[in-house]
């Protein structure tokens, strides 16, 4: 198990009771060692709430093969990593307040054992989240942009789009993660936003109060999928950090990495600012599990 993982210290309050459910099942491990059991140990709530992350913890007594991981209609292929004569893997998983609808969902994991096909299934109830909703006055422009900047628009929303459908089978990240900049939150995951009296889509990230010039750490190891300067979301990076984690920091005035470069938790990545769709300085920051954008704020330390 990763480093990361073993510090209940570092965890934020909703993620440590899965250091000591992480650690019975790994003793269940153990205890299937001696006594085979038919399926796999699955530690998954039972609960969530809409746009928040959950951890999926799998572990075998015996090596398993060809394991997916089932949710919300989309499939992620898992990298089981050994443990003792069997192995174990973990993956983040989540709702987005922007298109998820609450309610109990299946999660389906199937694998391979001695070459027999086998599956076992979870039942997670989402519940509602009333988020509140702010008001904000932007120019003009950035609301309704010119139409001689639509062509550019349309190219940025591609690039961001297959920057957050990235999935790489090897998991880099680790809990807790490292908070990007250490203001305070001046916008949180889910607010419902009224742009110069319109109605828009509630807020799929995080803004942090973070003068001009703060540096922006990366939140765990990772590699640099997307740098650029977008109309929208002004310089910004985009981070891999496998198992279909990818995090995003807008807003940037100074990007200090290019696509393709390396990054260790905590690398400064770049410089907050005020470039893109703003009102003033801070940084935006998102997590993308498998195409959702969760709320970020659980699985950062202090």
């Amino acid at each position: 198990m990763r480093e990361g993982l073993t510090d209940p210290g570092r965890l934020s309050p909703s993620l440590k009771t899965w250091v000591p459910a992480v650690a019975a099942s790994i003793l269940l491990a153990w205890a299937a060692a001696a006594h085979p059991s038919v399926d796999p140990t699955i530690l998954a709530p039972g609960e969530t709430t809409l746009g928040s992350p959950f951890l999926v913890y799998i572990s075998s007594a015996e090596p398993l093969e060809e394991v997916s991981l089932f949710w919300e209609g989309k499939e992620l292929d898992l990298e089981m990593e050994a443990a003792g004569e069997g192995c174990e893997a973990m993956a983040l998983l989540g709702t987005d307040v922007g298109g998820s609808k609450p309610g109990v969902k299946t999660l389906e994991i199937s694998y391979s054992r001695d070459g027999k096909p086998a599956s076992v299934s979870r039942q997670v109830n989402v519940a509602e989240v009333e988020y509140p909703s702010e008001k904000l006055t932007l120019p003009e422009t950035m609301i309704t942009p010119p139409k001689e900047l639509l062509e550019r628009i349309g190219r940025e929303r591609h690039e961001s789009a297959r920057a957050l459908s990235t999935v790489t089978p090897a998991r880099l990240w680790a809990i807790p993660m490292v908070r990007p900049v250490g203001g305070v939150i001046t916008s949180p995951y889910g607010f419902r936003r009224i742009l110069n009296g319109q109605p828009r889509a509630p807020h799929r990230g995080v803004d942090y109060r973070a003068a001009e010039g703060t540096p922006v750490k990366a939140a765990a190891d990772g590699r640099v999928i997307l740098s650029a300067d977008h109309y929208f979301a002004g310089r910004c990076v985009y981070l891999d950090h496998g198992g279909g984690v990818v995090s995003l920091y807008l807003h940037l005035s100074s990007r200090l990495v290019e696509e393709g470069d390396v990054v260790t938790a905590g690398d400064v990545i770049g410089l907050s600012g005020r470039s893109g769709r703003v009102t003033g300085p801070h940084l935006h920051f998102g997590l993308c599990l498998q195409g959702m954008m969760v709320n970020p704020e659980p699985l950062l330390g202090r």
